[in-house]
């Protein structure tokens, strides 16, 4: 049976960072825009406070969770248990994107491993944490992380990356503004 949670304590905090993927959904406001659900990884979550979570948001070939955001502040976090006993948390929230120019973002970049690409931190205040019982999630071995990503980022370097933003993070696929320019 689902319940819904006053916000994340230890145990849940512990079994959140144990995740390998989490999954984040968000919307514009417009009914005909695009729903957005990315896959993330590569140890990019970090719970700041019961009721604040953050992740290091890396380069990408799109811009839809910073578009959507910065239009509406909705944001979904889902994360599911594909090994142990089953279950799956939701964490809805408002969100902001915090962009490497300014001092928050030196603070929380430093909560993370360095790595290059990193186009901005999401900090997310919750306002509704939920589990459920996920008896339909496959179990799943976790193997490891690919490298991929962050071999293109360093390939790219930071002004081959700042180019690649330029062209294809500076809208979102259905027109909004995406990254700062």
């Amino acid at each position: 049976m689902g319940k819904t949670l006053e916000g994340i304590d230890a145990p849940l905090k512990k079994w959140i960072l144990k995740q390998a993927v989490f999954f984040v959904s968000t919307a514009p406001l417009a009914q005909e825009g695009h729903i957005n659900c990315s896959p993330k990884g590569l140890d990019t979550l970090r719970i700041t406070a019961p009721n604040e979570v953050i992740y290091c948001d890396l380069n990408g070939s799109g811009v839809e969770t910073i578009a959507h955001i910065t239009e509406n502040e909705r944001i979904l976090i889902m994360l599911c248990a594909f090994k142990g006993a089953p279950n799956i948390v939701r964490l809805h929230g408002k969100a902001k994107a915090i962009f490497p120019n300014s001092v928050e973002f030196n603070a929380l970049h430093s909560l993370f491993a360095n790595r290059s690409g990193v186009r901005s931190i999401i900090k997310i205040t919750l306002t509704r944490i939920s589990s459920s019982c996920g008896y339909g999630v496959p179990l799943m071995e976790y193997k490891e992380d690919r490298t991929i990503l962050d071999d293109w980022m360093e390939r790219k370097g930071e002004d081959g990356l700042a180019e690649y933003r330029k062209k294809h993070n500076a809208t979102s696929i259905d027109g909004l503004k995406g990254l700062p320019t």
